[in-house]
């Protein structure tokens, strides 16, 4: 197995993107391909130690910068490291794409460059998020949530869509013989929600792949109401950058509050364990990365603050990814498709 990964993405640049595949490579595991500035990876890579029979390096001069326009970017720079890693993977030079760099690049770059799965209308970005209740038989504290960017709108055909795809990574990737699957609406009943809601839920109801549990709404999220939860990608990111934030804020109100009496003092040290436990459910760095779906090739995208241990571990679930198989449970899913409700 070979895994391209965009050595020049995320917030933190090459250093913290090379040690994490250093890290990876210390175990056993697939041959990573790095792309990037040979120099700069070269020096970060003499850091840390590393299999250096499991890293080759494809050199690149350019990158894309995360606050850059992806289109024109992408345009201007042909051998950006992101459009060289996407052309290894299209050309079979490798089996799975690895980015914690610019999202919209990384989405544009794949779409141009790999093929979608028939049957699929649209790629869809998942993301995995904390809840209460755990997960398939890794116990995972995380659900999936799709999409979350990749689209704005989605009709009823693509949410059928959005939910094979999600149930088929979270039966690889959580070993969830049979994850719930539910639409994310205003209201628990079949006919709530948008129209295009109320017709993947028609569709969903009659798919023999699948294990859907009907609608759910916000307050079910966190709860871990379904594994795996579909919605448009307007709704979805949403979503996700409000997931995001929760401990953020809640590690600032818990701090201000701290100033302002002995007795929130008192309080917040009794509760220091509880804090630390949400601490611990909500970092995303545990789980490295969340998956493009709908090519036939793994896309994973991984945080734009990856650290070394995100993108090592964001490594493993797209190892992970291609030894179950993921694009191939895809497309047998989407071979049974839903008959049209009477």
């Amino acid at each position: 197995m070979r895994i391209a990964l965009d050595a020049m993405g995320g917030d933190s640049g090459v250093a913290e993107v090379v040690a994490g595949a250093a890290q990876y490579s210390r175990r056993p595991g697939a041959t990573l391909v790095l792309v990037g500035q040979r120099d700069a990876i070269a020096s970060v890579l003499a850091l840390h130690t590393h299999d250096p029979s499991r890293i080759e390096v494809v050199h690149s001069p350019t990158f894309v910068p995360m606050e850059a326009d992806a289109r024109a970017a992408l345009d201007a720079m042909p051998e950006a490291s992101i459009n060289l890693a996407a052309r290894l993977v299209a050309e079979g030079q490798a089996d799975a794409l690895v980015s914690a760099g610019h999202t919209a690049a990384t989405i544009l770059a794949t779409s141009r460059r790999l093929q979608r799965l028939d049957g699929i209308r649209r790629a869809a970005l998942a993301a995995v998020y904390p809840t209460q209740q755990l997960h398939g038989a890794r116990q995972d504290p995380f659900g999936l949530m799709l999409d979350v960017g990749a689209t704005v709108g989605a009709s009823a055909e693509e949410l059928v869509g959005f939910a094979v795809m999600g149930s088929a990574y979270s039966r690889i990737i959580s070993e969830n013989s049979r994850p719930s699957v539910a639409l994310l609406s205003n209201g628990s009943e079949a006919n709530r929600g948008t129209p295009e809601i109320v017709a993947a839920h028609a569709l969903l109801r009659q798919h023999p792949s699948l294990h859907f549990v009907g609608n759910v709404e916000g307050l079910d999220i966190a709860r871990g109401s379904a594994d795996v939860v579909v919605c448009n990608g307007f709704i979805g990111n949403i979503v996700l950058k409000m997931l995001e934030g929760f401990y953020e804020v809640a590690v600032h109100l818990a701090r201000d509050a701290s100033h302002s009496s002995l007795l929130w003092k008192v309080g917040l040290m009794m509760l220091q364990d509880g804090i630390q436990q949400i601490r611990s459910v909500t970092d995303w760095r545990q789980y490295g990365g969340a998956p493009l779906l709908g090519f036939d090739r793994v896309v994973i995208k991984a945080h734009g603050r990856s650290n070394a241990r995100a993108v090592r571990n964001a490594l493993k679930v797209a190892e992970r990814a291609v030894a179950g198989k993921l694009v191939q449970q895809i497309v047998a899913g989407m071979a049974q498709p839903s008959e049209s409700p009477p």
